[in-house]
């Protein structure tokens, strides 16, 4: 059995992501499951999804996938290391053995430069030019010591992928696939069926959910979409932040997850005089921190995410079972009496009280709040 799984966000489903299903669903057959771990309600640059979960899901299963498990906030939203490790992890539990995934160009080597990458002594991970990004100066090593410069997005993610498979011993087969269409930040195409997850966004926020996305989401999502009233976004969330931020004490702030080396005085002097949150990021951004990272560690502090919490939700994980497929549902009845994953069906208030299921309860409430839709309790798995 050749049991394929993506790693994913959907943010929203797109074309793109439909092509690598059908390169997936050619992998697997006609038999063998697909199964999906994607992010939440919270992506990985440190956003809002602007569609809940359960819509990325039934998107995704309609479009292919048999299983679609949610990834713990605590790995969702994380760096690219820690997310690619979490993620890897979590589908060597669900019995995975190859791993599809989109990059600029996929005739590149990623088993072999994740392997060198590896292995470079951590002396030479010590960044502290800070007159440089730590992103350049890391692709900078990674040219100087593999030989190769990687600076694309996907690719970027893939190598992060590969460094994260070879950690964990290689249980995964990696295949890339080329991306079709636009890049992965690209501004809108004025033709093409494939755009970004970043130009849909950026419409769907100006222009709504209007006819145009047809050509490029699936029909029940661009539905979805429709009957939404309101796009999460940072702006809207801002003040919020302000407030948090204003509010709490110095004390409080160091508490935060990735809060350090003073960035709690920083944040807390710039938002008095920020008025919007892309002003808020210019104002504490430095060459030694990135915008994601910033981002993350924004919405660390308005969900008030502490060390202790994540630890916590790393010592004992749990991955929400989101939606199956006939194929999906029968592979997870064989799995369920093999793995070591602690998979969840229903949310409820036993399976909260601790863990990665507590904390998604947690920073699930503000989602719910600004969409007034529950997002776990009283939920079941889609079935497709």
């Amino acid at each position: 059995m050749s049991v394929v799984g993506i790693i994913a966000e959907y943010n929203p489903f797109h074309s793109g992501h439909e092509f690598l299903m059908n390169q997936a669903r050619y992998l697997a057959g006609s038999r063998d499951p697909i199964v999906v771990i994607m992010s939440g309600n919270y992506v990985q640059r440190g956003e809002m999804a602007i569609i809940d979960k359960w819509a990325r899901a039934q998107a995704a299963l309609e479009s292919g996938a048999d299983l679609v498990f949610e990834l713990p906030f605590s790995t969702s939203v994380q760096p690219a290391d820690l997310f690619s490790l979490g993620s890897i992890d979590q589908l060597v539990k669900l019995g995975v053995s190859d791993l599809v995934f989109g990059v600029e160009d996929a005739s590149q080597n990623f088993a072999y430069l994740g392997s060198r990458i590896a292995e470079i002594p951590q002396s030479h991970m010590d960044f502290s030019d800070y007159s440089q990004t730590y992103s350049t100066q890391y692709n900078q090593m990674v040219a100087r010591e593999v030989g190769h410069e990687v600076n694309e997005p996907n690719a970027i993610l893939a190598l992060a992928y590969a460094v994260a498979n070879h950690n964990l011993g290689e249980p995964l087969s990696l295949h890339p696939i080329s991306r079709i269409g636009a890049g992965h930040d690209d501004l809108l195409h004025d033709s093409g069926v494939v755009q970004s997850g970043s130009a849909i966004r950026n419409i769907i926020l100006h222009n709504g959910a209007n006819g145009d996305l047809n050509q490029w989401l699936p029909e029940k999502e661009v539905e979805n979409l429709q009957q939404q009233k309101v796009y999460p976004n940072w702006n809207i969330l801002f003040p919020f932040l302000k407030y948090r931020l204003e509010s709490a004490t110095y004390t409080e702030l160091r508490q935060i997850y990735q809060m350090s080396e003073g960035l709690e005085y920083k944040m807390k002097h710039e938002i008095h005089l920020a008025q919007t949150f892309t002003e808020f990021l210019r104002r504490i951004k430095s060459k030694r921190y990135t915008y994601s990272r910033l981002r993350r560690l924004s919405l660390y502090t308005l969900l008030n995410v502490t060390q202790d919490d994540m630890i916590a939700s790393f010592n004992n994980e749990a991955i929400l079972l989101l939606g199956y497929s006939k194929i999906g549902q029968k592979y997870l009845k064989q799995i369920r009496k093999e793995t070591s994953a602690n998979i969840v069906s229903k949310v409820d208030q036993k399976n909260t009280k601790t863990g990665s299921l507590h904390l998604q309860k947690r920073v699930d409430r503000l989602f719910e709040q600004v969409m007034q839709t529950d997002q776990n309790f009283g939920r079941r798995p889609l079935e497709v």
